[in-house]
């Protein structure tokens, strides 16, 4: 249930409903906050940022507009979502915006919110889109940042899905009460857990949506479209201690039946905890890897170095983890990823693939190459699929002998999103 402290009075709802052009009956989007601009970001300092050679020079500045706006939770409860609305501004960036809508990749920090100037991800979308004359909006996702919503459901699609898209909708309602055109356009994207909700959500507005959302374009990044055969492989994948409890735990909130009960499926001394600690209001990646089994502390396998496998074997009951493989057609966790799958539709707009070959965390063979062959298998000619490996390995690449662990532990982080990023770019240039 959404909490008191967001909850707007009857009188103060119409208000926002009345400035915003809501409707009665469809509060998706609606703002509960009048918008305001936090902070500008000059061209100089998106300049400044490194991406330039990317991004090329910045054409605009950047008005920073946090956004609270209503959207539902994952069973259609009433909720809302927070996130940040990143408009171009100065003489060079009058004409109406195309809207570029973003979902962040995988985050375990609950209070952190992309409405923050100095925060790396936002910085990215500022330098990248909004410092081109694009308008920006952005999701903390349901239960980040002001989110009432008691949990996150990670990589659960239909809500994904809800949030980018009363995103769009709240843009839309907060540039009107600042005076800021939009062309009407829309372009999804977004990286990593991100590329599965723009996904979902360009799936969503093409079916059921599209007289509303005008999409020319998707350009989705790294994403983990392909959950079920990920799952039923039964890889260990990089960085396992945080992704796969993470859905696992998200998916028993929402479906009730991927285990009878949390010792079923996670071990002691996790099980005590692993409900409730993704994503956190204390730890961050560092942390929940390095606080260690002392009194009071919460942590997840990999301060001791383990492999992605051994770190599986230390979290999860071994029957749990057998049966995936074994029976993988009436395993309920499979069967959840099933539902989250996005290999099921046909996009009439263009569509851009990107990631990098030697991805270890979301790894292209397994979901990039999949999801085009889905899309070559229904004869569509609209889907680009680029690998963006060699560029990576054109600037880091000596790493990759000399020190592989920095290479392969920062390559979905840190080196594969600004080159994805650049291509996406470069496809909603030509349809802005």
């Amino acid at each position: 249930m959404i909490s008191m402290r967001l909850r707007l009075s009857a009188v103060g709802t119409a208000a926002l409903l009345a400035a915003c052009g809501g409707s009665d009956t469809n509060h998706n989007g609606v703002l509960l906050e009048t918008p305001t601009v936090l902070a500008t970001v000059t061209k100089a300092q998106l300049d400044a940022s490194g991406l330039i050679g990317l991004s090329g020079a910045a054409k605009c500045d950047v008005k920073v507009v946090p956004l609270n706006y209503v959207t539902p939770g994952a069973k259609g409860e009433a909720s809302n979502a927070s996130g940040v609305l990143l408009l171009p501004t100065g003489p060079d960036c009058t004409a109406a915006a195309p809207l570029v809508a973003y979902a962040k990749g995988t985050d375990v920090q609950k209070t952190r919110t992309l409405a923050n100037p100095t925060d790396s991800e936002t910085g990215l979308l500022a330098a990248m889109y909004a410092g081109q004359g694009y308008a920006v909006v952005a999701t903390d996702y349901l239960g980040f940042a002001k989110s009432g919503y008691s949990y996150h459901p990670y990589l659960h699609a239909a809500s994904e899905a809800t949030s980018v898209i009363d995103s769009i909708r709240a843009a839309r309602n907060a540039a009107k009460v600042l005076g800021s055109s939009l062309n009407g356009k829309v372009m999804l994207t977004g990286y990593s857990q991100g590329g599965h909700s723009s996904m979902a959500a360009h799936r969503e507005i093409e079916k059921n949506l599209s007289g509303e959302i005008n999409v020319v374009a998707g350009a989705h990044l790294a994403g983990p479209y392909n959950l079920s055969g990920s799952i039923a492989s039964g890889a260990a994948i990089a960085g396992y201690q945080f992704f796969v409890p993470y859905f696992i735990t998200a998916w028993q909130k929402v479906y009730g039946n991927l285990y009878s009960s949390v010792t079923a499926a996670f071990k002691t001394p996790y099980s005590g905890w692993i409900e409730t600690l993704l994503p956190s209001s204390t730890l961050n990646y560092t942390t929940l890897v390095t606080n260690g089994p002392a009194a009071g502390q919460f942590w997840l396998p990999g301060a001791l170095g383990q492999t992605p496998a051994q770190a599986r074997d230390e979290l999860f009951q071994a029957a749990f983890i057998a049966d995936l493989t074994t029976n993988p057609t009436t395993n309920p966790v499979v069967a959840a990823a099933k539902q989250n799958d996005l290999l099921d539709w046909s996009p009439k707009s263009k569509v851009l693939l990107c990631g990098g070959s030697g991805d270890p965390t979301v790894p292209p063979a397994l979901h990039q190459a999949v999801m085009k062959a889905a899309f070559d298998a229904k004869g569509l000619t609209n889907v680009t699929s680029v690998d963006v490996n060699p560029y990576i390995e054109g600037v880091y690449g000596a790493l990759k002998t000399s020190a592989p662990a920095t290479f392969y532990g920062n390559y979905h982080g840190t080196y594969e999103p600004p080159f994805c990023h650049a291509q996406a770019l470069g496809l909603f240039n030509l349809l802005k």
